[in-house]
């Protein structure tokens, strides 16, 4: 599978944005698909995970009840949903996908997906007055 992240861009604090996770050369709803965030200077973080049969996603504290992440099996796309936007969301976001499709078996710390075809190429969002 080979993923791409889109739909970042420029918003104010207080505002909403959704990615997307497009997949080619598999079928997503197969995989777990992963968000994480990379900001300058920080550490990667694990942002959400929807099992393959789109149920039960998981959040991190950071984002939980702001960020919501949901499939379009029939765009082979994950989108996540974010919703009152903090400066401190700023990072460049990225997509994993995981074969076992199961959250619980996901690897948060990214490194499984981290530089290989399961781990796609980021989208900036930026939150700022």
């Amino acid at each position: 599978v080979q993923l791409q992240a889109s739909g970042g861009g420029l918003v104010q604090p207080g505002a909403s944005l959704r990615v997307s996770c497009v997949a080619t050369g598999a079928t997503l709803a197969h995989y777990a698909v992963g968000w994480f965030r990379h900001a300058p200077g920080k550490e990667r973080e694990w942002v959400s995970c929807i099992n393959s049969n789109g149920d039960s996603p998981t959040y991190a504290g950071s984002v939980k009840g702001r960020f919501t992440t949901f499939r379009a099996n029939a765009k082979n796309t994950v989108y996540l949903q974010m919703s009152n936007l903090r400066p401190d969301d700023t990072a460049i976001y990225y997509c994993a996908a995981d074969s076992l499709s199961e959250c619980a078996l996901f690897d948060r710390s990214g490194e499984l997906y981290y530089g290989k075809n399961s781990w796609g190429k980021g989208t900036q969002v930026t939150v700022s007055s």
